[in-house]
């Protein structure tokens, strides 16, 4: 089996309504377990939150998120974006409609300087999205799909 990089995301305690939106976006299966469950804490007060939860989308992408215990510093914070990059200019659109609806564009979807189609946002639960639909190489011979990792590489620093 290949190595696989899922984005974990952690919440304070809307996990569960957080990954709940992104099935609805994404479409796919989730599955959620709570501290309870598993009786992974004595607080009563985390019985409901979420322990573990994995969106996985029949076209193979996996999200993963978890609440955050009472116990450990939560810092919601812009150390991380979650890409999504492809070819399917109709999916990407759709799935950058949805998450930036109730949110904050910070660079709109549009023809970027290295050929593709860009844009950032900021979903209403305070997650940062790249999305990046490959379009035709710029003149000079940079592969376009490399020159949107290394932009998406920047926009994330």
């Amino acid at each position: 089996m290949d190595t696989l990089l899922n984005p974990y995301l952690n919440f304070r305690d809307n996990a569960k309504e957080a990954m709940e939106f992104y099935q609805s976006v994404f479409g796919g299966e989730l599955q959620t377990s709570t501290f309870a469950e598993y009786q992974a804490s004595e607080d009563p007060a985390e019985a409901d939150k979420i322990m573990h939860s994995q969106l996985r989308t029949e076209g193979g992408m996996v999200l993963m998120a978890a609440d955050t215990p009472n116990s450990m510093e939560y810092n919601p914070g812009n150390n991380f974006s979650v890409s999504l990059s492809g070819d399917n200019e109709e999916e990407l659109r759709g799935y950058w409609d949805k998450l930036s609806d109730g949110g904050q564009t910070v660079m709109p979807l549009e023809k970027a300087p290295w050929g593709d189609t860009f844009g950032m946002c900021i979903d209403k639960f305070g997650i940062s999205w790249l999305i990046n639909v490959a379009g035709e190489a710029p003149e000079g011979g940079e592969d376009a799909e490399d020159a949107g990792e290394t932009q998406e590489s920047k926009a994330s620093q």
